[in-house]
């Protein structure tokens, strides 16, 4: 059952304090049902990790709904890029090499789309992205090599260190390579990333609720 009251609650905070971000209502594993409530509640942007489920649940929505924006939030396949670009407006985990190569076919099928550099900010092993010392070069390939433009950066801090830390050093890296969009901040410590002007906070359990 999709939270109305605490969607309205954040969202009427953001347009009061004046802060820029976007919420995507994350809705993986929720059924089309609560989505249907989400919409009829004022939501339009949401986020899906799986390109066969978002299929399923937005390919009617969207044809009957052309304001609905959807954002892939999970790992992306190389096999199901043609098929996600045909079906999500922004793209949240560019995380490697093998990836930016099955984007760079399509390049004229992008242009109305975005691209977040998924960056690990935390360099932790179990988790996908770019290092932070490799952002610089990777960006320099995307965009001599792969034609490929990229709107933002985004990252998942480490789960058991402050998130502000990372965040802050996030930001400081989209300063220094000229990109002014953040993709940071989900259910448990999004307050804290409103901080740094965020494009975009990834609110799942907070509307959703437990999956």
């Amino acid at each position: 059952m999709f939270n109305t009251k605490k969607f309205t609650e954040i969202n009427d905070f953001l347009k009061k304090s004046g802060n820029p971000a976007k919420i995507i209502a994350i809705s993986k594993n929720h059924s089309k049902e609560s989505i249907m409530e989400a919409i009829n509640s004022g939501v339009y942007i949401f986020g899906e990790n799986r390109v066969q489920e978002a299929q399923v649940k937005f390919k009617s929505i969207k044809e009957a709904n052309t304001k609905i924006e959807l954002h892939l939030t999970g790992p992306l396949q190389s096999n199901k890029v043609k098929t996600a670009i045909s079906l999500f407006d922004v793209f949240h985990t560019l995380d490697r090499e093998k990836i930016a190569r099955e984007f760079s076919k399509h390049v004229e099928s992008l242009v109305k789309k975005k691209i977040f550099l998924q960056v690990n900010i935390g360099k932790e092993k179990t988790k996908s992205g770019i290092y932070p010392e490799e952002v610089k070069d990777f960006l320099f390939f995307l965009k001599n090599e792969m034609k490929l433009y990229i709107s933002g950066l985004m990252c998942i801090p480490p789960i058991d260190e402050d998130p502000s830390y990372h965040f802050s050093k996030l930001k400081i890296l989209a300063n220094e390579n000229n990109i002014n969009q953040l993709s940071i901040g989900m259910s448990n410590d999004y307050e804290k990333a409103l901080q740094f002007n965020p494009t975009y906070i990834r609110l799942g359990t907070i509307l959703f609720g437990k999956r």
